[in-house]
């Protein structure tokens, strides 16, 4: 599995649950701007507590690790959580974001990509995907993060500066 099949199938059972989702991280960055390796998706994603079963048991296989108390206490406190897809390496961080004007004017703000594949995903806006690596490096201080926005504003013409 790459990481293109992995989107789409995390995407269809998102889509299946009804929970809202975006793709943002490094697999935005790389639709926006440069291409570099990855072998994370970074997906926000709104689940509400009374969808925490639902959404457990729709990656309940043998394919997948994901654990449900991980999933509970990251709702609950706006954090994050992983799935691994063990057999390819692969994992997507599931992020919950906090309850502000600015995490909610992000889902407005998505725009539908492709990824290689006949469907569509919802990613984070340019603008957002920079203003997000703009906090990433604030708090780490890590290169790569002022790479992927060099990459952005190199490769993508429709920023709104």
């Amino acid at each position: 599995m790459d990481p293109g099949e992995l989107l789409e199938l995390v995407a269809s059972r998102l889509r299946d649950l009804e929970i809202p989702f975006f793709v943002t991280g490094s697999m935005a960055t790389i639709a926006y701007g440069e291409p570099r390796f990855t072998n994370d998706i970074d997906v926000v994603v709104q689940i509400r507590p009374h969808q925490i079963r639902a959404f457990v048991d729709a990656f309940a296989t043998e394919e997948f690790y994901l654990a449900e108390e991980t999933v509970t206490r990251a709702v609950e406190a706006k954090g994050s959580f992983n799935l691994i897809h063990p057999s390819s390496g692969l994992k997507v961080d599931f992020m919950l974001p906090e309850d502000n004007d600015f995490n909610r004017s992000r889902f407005e703000r998505t725009k539908l990509l492709s990824t290689g594949s006949a469907d569509t995903f919802p990613f984070a806006s340019p603008e957002d995907v920079i203003l997000k690596k703009l906090e990433y490096f604030r708090e780490g201080g890590s290169q790569k993060h002022l790479r992927d926005i060099k990459g952005v504003l190199e490769v993508t013409d429709e920023i709104d500066r």
